[in-house]
């Protein structure tokens, strides 16, 4: 289970500094955004989600580039980058957070191995680039990664 405590911690970061925030979720489903909105007073902060599980969507929806899909795979940095940026300019917000990877159960063909997780904190400053080799079922690789990038949060707004 995601900690509510961190939740609410990167909620009043942000919220202290005036900020807002998104995220485009893939591996995670909407875990991400689903944990930071059972906290009540999130929509402060909170602004939104794109749910793009599918390749198409982090194209059309992300705006990642078809070409960064075929040479690098879903579950790659550089296409966590670039949904991270897609999205963040897509929803309008001040930082979003990016999650791609492998759940399992099997290896995706000739890349990313189970429990492989790229993330990005896109901001107007830059990128913070996450990356992480999870063990588990896909619960626990999905919770790890959004525990994981509510950590890293919480580092860079504190």
């Amino acid at each position: 289970m995601v900690s509510r405590e961190k939740c609410r911690r990167v909620l009043s970061l942000l919220r202290e500094k005036g900020m807002t925030l998104g995220s485009v979720e893939s591996i995670t489903g909407g875990l991400f955004s689903a944990s930071l909105v059972s906290i009540p007073g999130a929509s402060d902060v909170f602004k939104g989600a794109l749910v793009t599980y599918d390749a198409s969507l982090k194209e059309s929806l992300a705006h990642v580039p078809h070409r960064l899909i075929v040479k690098h795979g879903v579950v790659s940095q550089e296409v966590a980058n670039a949904m991270a940026i897609g999205a963040r300019k897509a929803l309008g917000v001040d930082v979003c957070c990016s999650f791609t990877g492998n759940a399992g159960p099997t290896k995706e063909h000739g890349r990313a191995p189970v429990g492989r997780v790229n993330m990005t904190i896109s901001t107007r400053k830059g990128l913070v680039e996450l990356a992480a080799d999870f063990s588990g079922l896909r619960n626990d690789i999905q919770e790890k990664s959004v525990e994981m990038m509510l950590d890293y949060l919480t580092a860079i707004f504190a």
